[in-house]
């Protein structure tokens, strides 16, 4: 039986029992099954290396897979999309999953089921950089449930499994009959010695000042940018994006070759009716003067006018229902919020006047304030806008440094993190109800959003700060970039707290607004907005945060709901963006310009201790008895640097007082004289044993061997072969402690000789022996 025969076979088993093969879903898949057939392509990359796209071998059942091969590092990626959609969809359900393999490293999960557990923080970020290169390339009305699954086959250590995984997702569509306008291709961007390097391996992606994933298309058009930089520098920016858009041509061209040779034709698919030029004309005469109205009454605020236009858009709604019965109302009201959205848009274009009625570049008032409540370590609320973000900064120890497991090390990621930024962005922010607290967990957006601050500020936080620092920013009311609010409140917090930080760091966030040809697709007319509005966002055609200092730009992230848009607007925005950005940390700077100075009485101290080598077990105590009661009691950390040295880390000065003052009993409690080298004691022996005595020197003392080899000139198998008795006191020599056991060096045997010294009695007054 063929291998067709046997796929064949395989749909009608399974059809038996009712499942989704029938009729047209049936034939599909069987005639997926008959026109497939393996492809390998290659693409030829400047740096001389190959990255190969294979389609064919693998996941035959999905509408589209491929696998994307750089180095030892292996994609697989599958596409699936419904037949159907769901009546009621008025957007793209696209879902994308990247996972981790522990096995695709070579390695067993840590944790206690030895499998791959709950999804991570590193496999959602990727997952929504994957979706935001892939989403703006479908075409517009196609709200088909799709979804995306990246499979890890092999990673090797040294090539990035993230960025394959975008150009494998893009194969996977390129060759499926998804109706998608791809492809699209991404490329990393470091730069390592002021020279911008292209695909960087793991261990150059260490020494590199910039991290910048690139998705363009053929047409030179940039489709997505994600970004994280030590201060780099403007032009040096803009010369890694140029670069990465050029490389991507390479890798698109290739995956248009894999379409060519081993791609379906795409399927055909309904899309939302529109409605009849009739009703369109009449929502436009019913609503066009009161909207134009609503949008040039710059008194409103995002609630006012949010109500404002619900008003309009209810009575509309009404009276369409009214006069077009057998009108479906999801039809009226998407005609009704596409004739609003191209009003919107056309009063930017035509007058260049904003809804709040500030110019294309204004920035909305600020407002900052610091130490907002005496116990935190550091605290800033910022105000821009509508925009309100509280943050707050939380010391701890060492120790609490934030994890990663092997396998997201092996992949590239940082091994313990010292500074980490949490987001959350509860549902009153924008007068909403829903969950909130531990057991509402942080989804998608908050994590992408706190991982966008997080990387804005984390190259101005010195990496050998003494603490673990913790930032939480809580989002209290949000009418534009959340995210950009965090990085300028998250400054101020860190300077608040004293943190020594290298540079003030702030973000903004840039908007478009375009008019594009009909036939041609291309834009033909746009306009870049200044700090961008929640309505804005919605309603334009790009969401572009850059964040920075004065010298230079952390971190960047651009979402584009148009299939591209090209370098020259790029471009435009990141000067944009960096006058803003200035700007902004210039009014940051009347609150707060620099780290304080002066000490709270209730920021955290850290000191060493060194601790002897024999003193060790004093210290600790039996079982570690001491270092639990200065937990429970004093509430300190120890945590020990080497064998001899621990670190003591306390909430406040009080506690680390109350500590010392505990170590200093125990070390009391437990005092002995100190011994001088090469001096002659009594001791008293407590044991016979075969291979020597237990001796003491002084009555609080944890008895000494004394070896059978020290205990005279001649060889003793055993003490009893001398005489020796529990109880009776001999003289010994003391020749100090061994340096690695900490153990008393003693011995009877050099003292054979005729008397020489006085004998010292701990226990009394000197003798002689």
């Amino acid at each position: 039986m063929s291998a067709v025969h046997v796929s064949r076979s395989r749909l009608y088993s399974r059809n038996l029992f009712g499942t989704q093969y029938r009729s047209g879903r049936f034939d599909r898949l069987r005639a997926t099954c008959i026109a497939r057939h393996e492809s390998t392509v290659y693409a030829p990359l400047s740096s001389g290396k190959k990255l190969e796209f294979q389609s064919g071998k693998y996941a035959r059942f999905a509408d589209g897979s491929a696998v994307a091969s750089f180095g030892e590092t292996a994609v697989l990626v599958t596409a699936v999309s419904k037949a159907k959609s769901s009546p009621t969809a008025s957007f793209l359900p696209l879902t994308v999953d990247y996972r981790q393999k522990a096995a695709a490293a070579g390695r067993i999960p840590t944790n206690f089921l030895r499998r791959e557990l709950g999804t991570s923080e590193r496999e959602i970020l990727t997952s929504r950089m994957i979706d935001r290169s892939l989403r703006p390339l479908f075409p517009e009305g196609y709200f088909y449930e799709t979804q995306v699954v990246c499979n890890l086959l092999s990673v090797d250590g040294v090539n990035d499994p993230e960025v394959l995984s975008i150009n494998a997702a893009s194969a996977a569509l390129a060759v499926s009959d998804i109706p998608w306008n791809g492809p699209v291709a991404a490329v990393r961007m470091g730069l390592i010695d002021n020279e911008v390097v292209v695909n960087p391996t793991r261990r150059e992606m260490a020494k590199s000042q910039l991290n910048l994933v690139v998705s363009a298309t053929l047409q030179n058009l940039v489709v997505m940018l994600e970004a994280s930089a030590e201060n780099v520098y403007q032009q040096d920016f803009l010369k890694a994006i140029k670069m990465g858009v050029k490389e991507c041509q390479i890798i698109a061209r290739t995956v248009e070759t894999l379409r060519k040779e081993a791609g379906k034709p795409k399927r055909e698919y309904v899309t939302l009716q529109s409605g009849s030029e009739e009703l369109l004309s009449a929502i436009k005469l019913m609503s066009e003067n009161r909207l134009r109205a609503i949008l040039r009454d710059f008194s409103h605020d995002k609630i006012s006018r949010d109500v404002a236009i619900s008003t309009v858009r209810n009575d509309v709604m009404e009276k369409m229902k009214a006069h077009f019965p057998e009108t479906d109302t999801m039809i009226i009201s998407e005609s009704f919020n596409k004739f609003f959205k191209e009003l919107f848009r056309k009063l930017i274009l035509d007058e260049e006047i904003r809804c709040d009625g500030r110019k294309l570049t204004d920035i909305r008032k600020i407002s900052c304030d610091v130490d907002l409540y005496r116990p935190l370590h550091g605290s800033a609320l910022f105000q821009r806008g509508q925009t309100q973000v509280v943050c707050t900064v939380a010391f701890d120890s060492p120790e609490s440094a934030l994890k990663s497991d092997p396998v997201s090390i092996l992949m590239g990621g940082l091994k313990a993190k010292n500074f980490f930024l949490h987001y959350e962005f509860p549902p009153y922010a924008t007068n909403e109800t829903g969950k909130v607290g531990p057991g509402s967990n942080a989804g998608r957006r908050e994590l992408g959003h706190g991982a966008l601050a997080e990387k804005g500020l984390r190259p101005v936080v010195p990496s050998d700060y003494p603490f673990t620092i913790r930032l939480t920013s809580e989002v209290l009311e949000s009418n534009g970039s959340s995210s950009m609010a965090s990085v300028c409140g998250g400054s101020l917090a860190l300077m608040d707290a004293g943190v020594p930080i290298s540079q003030p760091a702030a973000g903004v966030a840039i908007g478009l607004v375009s008019r594009t040809n009909p036939e041609t697709q291309q834009i033909e007319d746009y306009r870049i907005l200044t700090d961008l509005l929640g309505i804005e966002d919605y309603l334009g055609d790009m969401d572009f945060k850059l964040a920075g200092t004065k010298k230079g730009i952390t971190a960047l992230q651009a979402d584009f709901k148009l299939p591209g848009v090209p370098l020259k607007i790029i471009m435009e925005a990141v000067l944009q963006a960096s006058d803003a950005k200035s700007h902004i940390l210039d009014i940051m700077s009347q609150t707060i310009n620099k780290p304080r100075k002066d000490k709270k009485d209730i920021w955290p101290v850290s000191e060493k201790l060194q601790v002897e080598a024999h003193k060790r077990a004093k210290f600790i105590g039996l079982g570690g008895a001491n270092l639990k009661k200065l937990t429970a009691e004093a509430g300190v950390q120890i945590t020990a640097i080497d064998e001899s040295t621990y670190s003591i880390f306390a909430p406040n000065q009080s506690a680390m007082d109350e500590a010392k003052e505990m170590i200093e009993q125990f070390m009391k409690q437990e005092r002995e004289p100190e011994l001088e080298f090469g001096a002659i004691y009594k001791a008293r022996i407590v044991e016979l044993k075969e291979t020597g005595v237990l001796v003491t020197l002084y009555p609080t003392m944890v008895p000494t061997l004394l070896h059978n080899s020290q205990l005279d000139v001649r060889k003793v198998a055993h003490p009893s072969a001398l005489g020796l008795e529990v109880g009776q006191d001999i003289s010994i020599k003391y020749f100090g402690r061994d340096p690695v056991s900490g153990r008393m060096r003693l011995s009877r045997k050099v003292l054979q000789s005729p008397a020489s010294a006085i004998v010292k009695n701990l226990n009394g007054t000197p003798s002689s022996s």
